[in-house]
């Protein structure tokens, strides 16, 4: 809680400027922070309760809960979320998959830098939308990932743990209900030795004394229970230090999920939150109450207890560096300590951030690039300073095996620069993201490491060590290695450090397209870190009389060299998947790629997946056309449309109302209706394109921010409906309708190896003079014929599709394929 010796300082005459400028989130490396913020964190570390929240995916978590226990209650917060949000979509861009888990992993990070709390992640994947948790467990080794929810509490050992979701089936997604279920299983048994011994080489049984659910009823008030134990946090107040309510700190956290278009206006006013008691002690007053303060576990805890307390009523908000002298008696008393306690150990680091802010510090270790491989030599600086008079003795900064010795002082805002050039090692670890490095199984990443589960990321991939003395105390930071350019719009940009393969591949299409028994090309591109090297392209999967390399370019002055792959003709029809390597004349062998994603709001991604493309071998009639497409969220569909013959030409803003007559077809992104309002101003126009004989296909748009609920020339409404089991059953109930005939004859082995899903938000209503040509349905559950509604308008054709094929076409699959080539052949087939 805030004490009320804070609240008196405002009756000080002490600019409010001075006490409350600044973000209580920092970062460890670039410290210079507000008095306010070095007080906020001695409040912090005077408190030791801790507290676990879980659910199932990125954007699950009570931003406003977490905000309020870390800020107020001054809890050690951490929020668990199963997964990292793979199976999702994406509203920025067109990463799906392992590439948008990379992002929302990182938009979670800058989630909880907003709102006080730490991040951990399960192995599992996120699959898609799961009807129920039997579905959910049928995809997720249960003992696997209840061993990774045990782990992360014998790690973090909360006090309490509550749940965002409950254990009710068939209410919500199969994974919030999972991850309740789970949590509470890891409840009973974290504290049993017997339940994964394996992990007691590295942390303690530890049992929590609660479990909660955090009690909800969307859009409206939830109806508490007879017989059930609740408590309400009032998370609508407003902190003093930090001047801001706890509300507007959840609506900036959770507008941190960009990639999911969270982004949140902050509620005014008073609010509360609801805690349910599922299982464990029961409780009078509060459910905090009789938690042990865990300074009273140490011999010299009361003693540290009360120079905290002292400290936070004597404290120099004008002259923070007055601070410091007790802030290193506090260190002095901490590192007595023999016992080696995680949160003991968290205290510790605590301390030596605070003394570090106290002094105004800032700390770099800058690369003159942002990617470098092994064996490379990187030239680095080394930048130090602190603003106070105190003086600051820097002994020596240590990089991989190299120790310099700087033997300064550092006061009084006069900065150090040290440049130092170190070679990384040939067997030095890549940039990797930890979970991608071996293949997944059975819906969970392959982690072999133990101690890396459950972490939200690596490490930084190369640190540096300082050490120095402060009042003759001892310190140690690590500083990680980056790279700082400046922008002209953004000025000061710094992102992390990585290591690449030396030699990487690239090739520019995923899926090539054998099309009628024709011949295809693949263009690959290898790079190289140092200087060329000889060798061959090998296709795995392919005879030699399959492929041959048609052309080969060497590009001195870029370190690449160009192959063009000629596939030659491959009888049949379906879909494979082909890896390449380069294998060089002394046998090395490369197979692996560089891919970046690169956001402002999240720091620049690097991972190195080994590189492959689908070859669909396919027997497709369609029509030479140019294609008119309007963009949405973002989708490759178009890419795939042109790998296949069309001409595809991207309507922008300026275009829209227009000349649309030339365009045979006019496609719509994924979610256009929901993100592209000048599309929504001329929608209009585009059914008069229709009216007039042209071909208009709307792919699938959410319920939710809906810009407008007329896109289509008769009335149909969205539902929530979808078919998630991508192998369910498909009827072909007008066999002889258009779509399903002309100009390629749809079979029901056309439905075969689609991925993740059906479809989603499927039309739940529609006008009678809609066709709907498909029944889909999920095991279990009610059919839905809204997955395809296709309708005559005037001269034209006009068809509304919730069926994923953003997912379908990207991947390859060879039966949506030939079905969305229907449905754009159908401007020619009338």
């Amino acid at each position: 809680m805030i004490p009320n010796q804070f609240k008196e300082l405002y009756k000080k005459p002490i600019s409010l400027c001075l006490l409350l400028i600044g973000c209580l989130f920092f970062n460890n490396y670039l410290l210079a922070q507000s008095s306010a913020s070095v007080y906020h964190g001695l409040l912090k570390l005077k408190e030791t309760k801790k507290i676990l929240y879980v659910a199932a995916h990125p954007d699950d978590e009570n931003t406003r809960l977490i905000a309020y226990l870390a800020n107020e209650e001054m809890a050690d917060v951490a929020y668990l979320s199963l997964t990292r949000g793979d199976g999702g979509q994406n509203l920025i861009g067109k990463e799906l998959g392992m590439e948008l888990g990379m992002i929302r992993t990182q938009e979670l990070l800058k989630a909880r830098e907003t709102d006080g709390g730490k991040q951990f992640f399960s192995r599992a994947i996120d699959f898609g939308y799961s009807r129920n948790p039997n579905e959910t467990l049928n995809n997720w080794d249960r003992k696997k990932l209840l061993s990774d929810v045990v782990w992360v509490i014998r790690n973090f050992q909360p006090d309490i743990i509550i749940t965002r979701f409950n254990t009710t089936p068939g209410i919500t997604h199969g994974h919030h209900t999972t991850s309740a279920i789970i949590a509470g299983e890891a409840f009973k048994v974290s504290g049993d030795p017997n339940a994964f011994p394996e992990q007691l080489t590295y942390v303690e049984p530890w049992s929590a004394k609660r479990i909660f659910w955090n009690a909800y009823n969307w859009g409206g008030v939830y109806d508490q229970k007879p017989g059930k134990q609740y408590y309400q946090f009032p998370v609508g107040n407003f902190n003093p230090i930090l001047g801001l309510s706890y509300s507007q700190i959840a609506a900036n956290s959770r507008t941190m999920h960009k990639s999911q278009g969270f982004g949140a206006t902050a509620s005014i006013g008073h609010e509360m939150d609801l805690i349910e008691l599922v299982d464990g002690k029961s409780f009078d007053v509060s459910p905090f109450e009789d938690l042990e303060l865990r300074w009273l576990q140490l011999s010299n805890g009361s003693l540290i207890v009360n120079k905290i307390s002292h400290l936070i009523d004597t404290f120099d908000f004008v002259e923070p560096s007055n601070n410091i002298e007790q802030l290193i008696e506090i260190k002095k008393e901490l590192n007595k300590i023999q016992k080696g306690l995680p949160w003991v150990k968290e205290k510790q680091s605590l301390v030596d951030q605070l003394i570090r802010e106290t002094l105004g510090w800032r700390g770099l270790f800058l690369s003159d690039k942002e990617l470098n491989f092994p064996e490379a030599v990187v030239h680095s600086k080394l930048i130090l300073n602190q603003v106070t008079d105190k003086k600051v003795k820097i002994k020596t900064f240590e990089v991989l095996d190299r120790v310099v010795k700087l033997d300064t002082d550092l006061s009084n805002n006069n900065s150090i620069e040290k440049e130092l050039d170190f070679t990384i090692p040939k067997d030095h670890l890549n940039s990797q993201p930890y979970w991608l490095r071996l293949q997944p199984d059975n819906n969970l990443y392959t982690v072999k490491d133990q101690e890396m589960i459950g972490k939200a990321y690596n490490s930084p991939t190369i640190s540096g060590k300082l050490t120095f003395t402060l009042l003759g105390e001892e310190f140690e930071v690590n500083l990680p290695l980056q790279f700082r350019y400046n922008d002209r719009v953004s000025g000061e940009v710094i992102q992390p450090f990585k290591i690449v393969p030396e030699v990487a591949i690239a090739v520019k299409q995923d899926n090539v397209f054998l099309l009628n028994e024709a011949s295809g090309i693949v263009d690959v591109i290898v790079n190289f870190g140092k200087e060329l090297k000889e060798g061959v392209i090998r296709v795995d999967g392919l005879n030699n009389n399959e492929y041959r390399v048609k052309e080969i370019f060497r590009d001195i002055k870029n370190k690449a060299i160009h192959f063009q792959i000629e596939l030659n003709k491959v009888k049949g029809e379906g879909k494979t998947n082909h890896q390449i390597s380069f294998v060089t004349n002394n046998a090395e062998e490369f197979d692996k790629g560089i891919t970046r994603i690169i956001y402002p709001h999240i720091p620049n991604l690097t991972y190195f997946p080994k590189v492959s493309f689908n070859l669909i071998r396919l027997n497709l009639n369609l029509s030479p056309q140019t294609i008119g497409y309007i963009p949405g969220a973002g989708d490759k569909v178009p890419e795939i449309l042109q790998n296949i013959g069309y001409r595809v030409e991207m309507i922008d803003a300026t275009q829209l109302g227009s000349d649309f007559q030339k365009y045979t077809t006019i496609i719509t992104g994924i979610r256009a209706f929901n993100v592209n309002q000048d599309m929504v101003s001329n929608k209009d126009a585009l059914m008069e394109y229709v009216k007039a004989g042209g071909n208009l296909i709307v792919q699938y748009n959410t319920t939710a921010s809906l810009l407008s609920n007329e896109f289509g020339p008769y009335p149909l409404t969205l539902s929530r409906d979808r078919v998630t089991v991508e192998n369910s059953p498909v009827e072909l109930l007008l066999k002889n309708h258009p779509v399903l005939n002309l100009p390629n004859k749809i079979v029901p082995a056309d439905f075969d190896g689609w991925v993740q899903e059906r479809g989603l938000y499927f039309p739940g209503s529609w006008d009678e003079r809609y066709q709907s040509p498909l029944l889909m349905q999920d095991p279990g559950e009610n059919a839905s014929k809204g997955s395809l509604l296709h309708a005559k308008y005037g001269k034209g054709t006009y068809t509304y599709s919730g069926i994923s094929w953003f997912r379908l076409l990207p991947a390859g699959v060879p039966g949506a394929i030939k079905l969305f080539v229907n449905l754009i052949e159908q401007g020619h087939e009338k």
